[in-house]
């Protein structure tokens, strides 16, 4: 499986489209918030740049993609405001993701977008928008054209799937019965993507620059643990209930993600030696996005199928995994596959607290 080619989040905006199907993402965002309000404060008032470069890696496409752009213009507004004699900056938005992704929708909603801060800001904000198609295991931007990088949900994605899982029969990711083999093959693709990452914003960003990222990840040490693995176990046990699957075609699927722990990330960091690690927390957000917890932002496009929440759970995993399980599996098997894992989610969740687990960590450029 190719993973630049495949991997994109299902376009449109239909049923199963991500833009339908993101509460999740956007309450990591905005739970996230007081990170991404330290880190601009502090970038923006060190040094007020007259042009603000500003970065969003994995902008996947939705109404997602620009609230984090939305977010920093209003922050740095508002110290412009504070100052009163500050002009607020000209700001460049450069929206990245993998080729596959959906940039028309992005693209037809700029105008918008653009009219809203019209609208909200006095003064009106200057914002250019690039969309830049891409790995960021690579270089993307100019050498130290950068002031702000950004990236939630996207660096538990790794570039490839990892060489040498040929012992994890049965499962699609790593699982409570996964050889320790395959558990070690996972976090050195990770450790070689990582640090790739770090060396390629480092040489993007400007001295003194900032990074906020949010991974899906984990608290505990053993990467087979339940609270990263167990939504893609669930998800194996649909593929393997089908009955349809040939064993060989199974055993050769493998979904191309890591969700690293607090420590993993920080040593990575360190290890790199480009950023000094300023903020680094762990959050956490339920399956189901529209189980409020004092949260009130749900979408208007809102569909709830079962009260166990196991409808929405199943379409918020098909947006982001469709692309991959068609890739490898082919269409034909798709409904019946998410009519049997929403089953299976719906039992879950109504036994068991079932939540995912988000590491940010806020970085700052050194040397």
């Amino acid at each position: 499986m190719e993973v630049v080619q495949v991997l994109h989040m299902n376009g449109g905006v239909g049923d199963s489209s991500y833009a339908n199907n993101s509460l999740v993402q956007r309450k990591v965002i905005l739970i996230t918030k007081p990170i991404l309000e330290e880190a601009i404060t502090d970038l923006y008032s060190s040094s007020f740049p007259a042009k603000l470069a500003i970065a969003d890696l994995g902008c996947s496409s939705g109404p997602n993609t620009l609230l984090v752009a939305s977010e920093v213009i209003k922050i740095v507004n508002n110290i412009c405001k504070k100052l009163g004699n500050q002009s607020p900056p000209e700001y460049q938005v450069l929206l990245n993701d993998l080729t596959g992704n959906d940039f028309n929708t992005i693209f037809r909603s700029l105008p918008s977008f653009q009219e809203k801060l019209k609208t909200q800001m006095a003064p009106a904000a200057s914002c250019f928008f690039t969309g830049v198609p891409g790995s960021f295991y690579g270089r993307l931007f100019l050498s130290e054209s950068l002031h702000f990088v950004h990236s939630s949900y996207s660096l538990q994605w790794l570039s490839q799937v990892p060489e040498g899982l040929e012992s994890n029969r049965g499962n699609i990711y790593m699982a409570s019965t996964s050889p320790e083999s395959v558990l070690k093959a996972y976090y050195q693709q990770f450790e070689k993507d990582f640090s790739l990452f770090l060396k390629c914003r480092s040489e993007e960003l400007v001295t003194g620059g900032r990074m906020v990222l949010t991974f899906l990840g984990r608290k505990s040490e053993d990467p087979s643990s339940k609270e990263c693995c167990y939504i893609w176990e669930l998800m194996a046990m649909a593929l393997n209930d089908m009955g349809l699957i040939e064993e060989e075609k199974m055993d050769s699927f493998n979904i191309p993600q890591y969700t690293p722990s607090p420590f993993e990330i920080k040593s990575q960091v360190l290890k790199e030696g480009s950023f000094a690690v300023d903020r680094l927390e762990v959050s956490h957000v339920n399956w189901n996005a529209y189980n409020n917890n004092g949260f009130n932002g749900v979408a208007d496009h809102a569909i709830l199928k079962d009260s166990g929440g196991g409808y929405n759970v199943a379409q918020c995993m098909r947006a982001v995994a469709e692309p991959l399980l068609v890739s490898h599996f082919g269409e034909a098997i798709i409904d019946e596959v998410f009519d049997r894992y929403r089953e299976i989610i719906t039992d879950r969740m109504s036994k068991e607290n079932t939540e995912f687990v988000n590491v940010t960590v806020s970085l700052k450029k050194i040397g």
